[in-house]
């Protein structure tokens, strides 16, 4: 099979807007979580959430294409600008030999609920013609298509918060299996809204904590569910030999893809992680590494199932004396759960993570939980000598997913 390599990273987030300011937001241990601005809390028990701050979406698109799309569209278009230019994987194939693949767990529901409001108020005939373009969660990866003139398979993968580690996943294999030499690739989600509050409210999902330190607290004991974030991450990814002949930069090597389906519920994971660990044991086995010097990104949502069956999983995968070896972080400490974002943002921690050699912390962690019982790199960033990092994703409805990369490019 070919090899395939990241040549560009693009991220929007509630950490930054660009790599270099979100990642050195993640080594630090800076909480991206604060009081809700974008809408009134005062009937919501929520009272805080992982946004994205500064982001003008005209510095990416004219003012057409920004009134006549949603704001998911806006992230997604926002980082693949960075991704794209940073690359500068345009122009090198093929039309036909380059696709996207962007993944979103919900795509505009901004738009949903503002139009729907629209005709509650004034009637049908007031709702925007730009409505079904602007909501379905295709779009994002079709204007970036447009955008790019990329030829190749363009489409979303919509697996809840599995979304993004699944588009990468499903973009690596298009290039491995030779139907495509590149792929923009990641997930763009927009979520902190009135509407989607209220559901996960509802569904007691949600931290109801008002202290942003003590909202989203992923492996610890006082966990109550996780926060919501928003923003988009995307990756180049890249054929290998291709990428060398053009003398491109490689970030690191995805050698590895997991994806498996707990099919046991809708919104809790099978509680012996049967489908879970699956998933990583996949990427962990085509990873092909045998080393303890590994960094792994738990999906690490604060949620009180998810964070105990995660647990599990990662000793089920790599056995229990490695699991206790490896530097473990959720990133959501400080981010909060960017839903169909998550996995395309955690994949750039992990690529950032191999390039520095430096495992990012678990935040605002204090009370260990005896059930989770692993090193999840408490509160400060640690140095280590890091030969392969793993991201896990795992959403509503049991999708699992687990990526797998390779430090030093193409030459691990």
């Amino acid at each position: 099979m070919r090899r395939v390599v990241v040549t560009g990273l693009g991220i929007v987030s509630p950490l930054g807007n660009d790599v270099e300011t979100f990642w050195n937001n993640i080594k630090a241990g800076k909480n991206g979580i604060s009081a809700i601005t974008k809408f009134d809390t005062e009937n919501y028990k929520v009272k805080v959430a992982a946004e994205v701050h500064d982001f003008d979406p005209k510095q990416y698109m004219e003012k057409l294409d920004v009134l006549h799309s949603d704001v998911y569209t806006h992230f997604a278009i926002g980082a693949a600008e960075q991704a794209v230019a940073e690359s500068g994987i345009v122009g090198t194939v093929e039309k036909d030999r380059i696709g996207v693949m962007i993944g979103s767990g919900i795509g505009g529901i901004e738009t949903f609920m503002k139009e729907h409001q629209k005709l509650i108020e004034k009637g049908p005939k007031r709702v925007s013609p730009f409505f079904i373009p602007m909501m379905i969660p295709n779009m994002a990866s079709s204007m970036i298509a447009i955008r790019y003139g990329c030829m190749g398979p363009a489409m979303p993968q919509v697996t809840a918060c599995a979304s993004g580690s699944n588009a990468i996943g499903e973009a690596m294999r298009l290039i491995r299996h030779g139907y495509v030499d590149a792929m923009i690739a990641g997930g763009s989600e927009a979520t902190v809204n009135p509407l989607a509050a209220a559901g996960f409210q509802t569904m007691m999902a949600l931290s109801f904590s008002e202290d942003p330190d003590t909202a989203s607290l992923p492996f610890d004991a006082r966990r109550g569910g996780f926060v919501m974030g928003e923003g988009a991450g995307v990756l180049i990814l890249e054929e290998y030999e291709h990428a060398k002949a053009r003398g491109a930069k490689i970030y690191a090597e995805l050698s590895g893809y997991g994806s498996t389906c707990d099919a046991f519920h809708m919104t809790s994971p099978e509680p012996e992680a049967e489908g879970a660990y699956k998933a990583i044991l996949q990427a962990w086995d085509e990873l092909g590494l045998d080393t303890d010097n590994v960094y792994y990104n738990a999906h690490g949502t604060g949620t009180a199932m998810n964070d105990r069956v995660e647990t599990l999983a990662i000793k089920r995968a790599l056995g229990e004396e490695r699991a206790r070896k490896i530097a473990i972080s959720s990133t959501k400490s400080m981010t909060g759960h960017m839903l169909g974002t998550a996995g395309a943002a955690e994949a750039i921690v992990c690529v950032k993570a191999l390039c520095d050699q430096i495992a990012p912390p678990t935040i605002n962690y204090k009370e260990p939980d005896p059930e989770c019982d692993l090193d999840y790199t408490p509160n400060v960033a640690k140095e280590g000598n890091y030969e392969a990092a793993l991201s896990s994703s795992l959403g509503f409805g049991g999708h699992n997913a687990c990526l797998a990369f390779r430090r030093n490019g193409g030459e691990a």
